[in-house]
């Protein structure tokens, strides 16, 4: 390699804002898909890192509450039908259908037992897909990023033997812009990526972890009102 070619490569800006200017239109459509699809992957993962720790609290509170020794119609009667917190909501659906399943003259209406079961079951559903909505987002972004910056690589590296052919020149200043605007593609899907597997991984067992915890309370619940119409 000459010193005129070594001293032209030098003078190239490889800067990321320099190969993204000088990039194709489709290889920078390319780039700022995955730049938005790894903003919103984090945007996702911080509000669901702050909802499951909310989530986990107000499931520490209302168990407390739970198992104090208060009477269950007083703690129904002071979160309301229509509580906030998540464990609330689950402890609600169950009370209003043990209340409903009470005849006027005090008697229980036949079928009790599984109509709570499956008004908690409904609560739960609701609060998992509340607790899953937007993982989905990060596990597509997991497997798709790596392949769209991989297109993009694809797609430079191409445009830039074509300019390799036109100008009949393979020196270093000629063929090294091009391809490392096309790498840099691939390079952004994997940033996009990584994170975006890593945290879909943990959010999701966490989230798993949260619902099995409310399913363990709609189960010990049930129990509780299994005695009571037993007895």
């Amino acid at each position: 390699m000459n010193t005129e070619t070594l001293a032209a490569a030098q003078e190239i800006d490889f800067s990321m804002l320099a190969l993204f200017l000088r990039a194709t239109f489709t290889v920078k459509l390319v780039m700022i898909g995955l730049l938005v699809m790894s903003f919103w992957s984090w945007a996702i993962i911080i509000r669901k890192h702050m909802m499951y720790r909310e989530a986990r609290a107000e499931a520490d509170t209302f168990d407390r509450a739970f198992w104090s020794g208060e009477p269950l119609d007083e703690l129904f009667e002071k979160i309301g039908p229509t509580p906030e917190g998540q464990s609330e909501k689950i402890f609600a659906a169950g009370m209003i259908e043990w209340r409903r399943s009470h005849r006027s003259d005090g008697g229980l209406i036949a079928g009790a037992q599984s109509r709570i079961d499956r008004a908690m079951d409904v609560a739960i559903a609701r609060e998992s897909e509340s607790l899953n909505s937007g993982l989905s987002f990060l596990a597509t972004v997991g497997s798709t990023a790596p392949f769209i910056g991989l297109f993009g690589t694809v797609f430079g590296i191409m445009h830039a033997f074509t300019e390799i052919a036109a100008t009949k020149n393979t020196d270093l200043a000629t063929v090294a812009p091009g391809i490392a605007e096309a790498l840099m593609a691939t390079g952004i899907g994997l940033v996009a990526a990584i994170p975006a597997v890593v945290f879909y991984n943990k959010l999701n067992a966490d989230s798993e972890r949260i619902l099995g915890g409310y399913e363990a309370f709609a189960d010990e619940f049930a129990t509780i009102l299994s005695r009571q119409l037993d007895a």
